[in-house]
Order: C-alpha cells, then structure tokens, then sequence
C-alpha cells in the first residue's frame, strides 16, 4: 500500500487496483509450475522430474551447463540428466531448473529493460546468498533459494502493469516517478503473485513481511534470510553497503548467528559470485 502522502495520480490508480486484486498476472512458466508441483510432492520421484526437464530440450542443456559448471561439478563432468540429478539432488536441479525458466523474458517493459534485468540480477544473487545463510543458520534450506528468487517478484509486474496503464491512459511519466511507483507497490503484487502461483503459505508469508520480518508467521525465518540476502546480493553487485555494515545486520543476528559466523559467511562471497556465473552461462 501507498506510504506517499503526494503520490502521483497514477500511483494512487495502481494502488487501488492493486488493493482490490485486480492485477494482471503473467503465467507461471509450465515447466516451471511441473518442476514445483513434483519437488513439492513427497510421492514423487527424480524419474519424474527428469521427464519435465527433458521435454523442453533448451532448458535441459541449460540445466546440463549449469549442472557441470565449476559451481556445481567441479572435480568431475556430468553426462546425463539422470546423473546430474543424482549427484547435486531433486532440489538443487529444481532451483537450477526454476532460475532458469522464470527468467525477465517473462516481462514486456519497453524503454526499462535495463532496470528489468538488474531486477532479476539482483534475485538470482540473492536466491544464492538465502541459501547459504539458511545453511549457516540452520534454517530450512529447501526453501530460501525460491524465497529469495522471488522476493522482488513483484517488481517487474507492477513495472509492466504501470506501463500499460500509461500507454492505455496516453501519459508521460518520468523513469523516476515510475520506479517510485515500483519501489511503493512491489510486495502488495508479489503477495497476489504468489497466491495465484498457489506458492507455498511458507514462502508467501516471507516474501509479503521480509522487511518487517516481525509481523510474519509460518514464513519468519526465510523472512529474516530474505532482508539479509538481499543486502548480501547488493553489495556483491554494487560493493553497497559496506562489508561492516553487512557484518553487523540485524537480521543476521536475529537468526543467532554468532560474529565468526558472519565472518565465515561472508568469506562464501567468491562461491556465490560464481554460483551467479554458472546461472548466467
């Protein structure tokens, strides 16, 4: 919901719609929808999922790439499907699988395609740093990849929704207003998102309250993981903030993460960078 107390008309338009659901929200990917309707079944199999990634024969040699990068296999190849599954696991290849196919070409942002693209940088960093604090905190790593993954999911829909409305309503708005109209919205969006996606409750509770981790319930751990992720996934991109200014989030130590915890995490900044590399090959 709106804080501004000036907003820009259209601003106040996209949050009334917004407020009454009234988004239109792009399709999940199939593939994508398969992979997490098997890795979430616990009746299922790796036979299952390889059958998904195999019927679309661009996402599996992507997946096979990724799978043999030096991020993942780095002692020995990887020469099947099969194998890659039952080297890394179910739910790696279901995170490798999901990075890949919800992707920025799911959006049409004329003119912010740039911006588009720095969102999605920026998720993928921080679906990798969730995971390895989620480790290091002894949290469910299952989760934290996909929660950090689509944690600013909702960025890029309100973006291409107000640039619809724009085009529809024939207005010129500065880049920066638009943003701003981003930046107000994204997680009331995320929260429709991912209700319609039929995500996990887990997952919607912590992206919906990752900066009030607080207020969540179900989802306050990947919540605490998201605010520190993301922070994390910041200064990988950009060096902001600071290595001092991380090492003493608050998040961190709501998590009980001791200072040479911190420490020792921070030293995974070099992984995570190449984790981001086998994801961009």
């Amino acid at each position: 919901m709106l804080s501004k107390q000036n907003a820009h008309p259209l601003a106040q338009e996209m949050d009334q719609r917004v407020q009454a659901g009234q988004l239109d929200i792009p399709m999940l990917p199939d593939v994508a929808r398969k992979v997490l309707l098997i890795t979430n079944d616990p009746n299922s199999d790796a036979a299952q999922l390889m059958k998904v990634i195999q019927a679309d024969q661009a996402l599996a040699a992507r997946v096979m790439r990724i799978a043999n990068s030096a991020a993942y296999t780095p002692n020995a190849s990887i020469v099947s499907l099969q194998q890659a599954i039952a080297r890394l696991g179910m739910l790696v290849i279901r995170d490798i699988a999901l990075a890949t196919s919800l992707n920025a070409r799911m959006f049409k942002a004329p003119g912010f395609e740039t911006q588009i693209a720095e969102m999605w940088e920026h998720a993928l960093t921080a679906a990798l740093w969730s995971k390895e604090i989620a480790r290091k905190a002894r949290k469910n790593v299952e989760a934290a990849f996909l929660c950090g993954l689509l944690h600013s999911i909702g960025k890029p829909i309100i973006l291409q929704e107000t640039l619809d409305n724009m085009k529809k309503e024939g207005l010129n708005i500065p880049p920066g207003v638009v943003m701003d109209i981003v930046d107000e919205l994204h997680l009331d969006a995320a929260r429709l998102a991912l209700q319609h996606w039929k995500m996990p409750e887990l997952v919607i509770d912590a992206v919906t309250h990752q900066n009030e981790y607080s207020e969540a319930t179900v989802g306050q751990d990947q919540a605490k993981i998201i605010r520190a992720a993301k922070q994390f996934a910041a200064h990988t991109l950009t060096g902001e903030p600071t290595e001092d200014q991380l090492l003493a989030l608050p998040a961190l130590a709501d998590l009980n993460l001791y200072e040479n915890e911190v420490a020792d995490l921070y030293a995974l900044k070099e992984a995570v960078k190449q984790g981001l590399e086998a994801m961009r090959s």
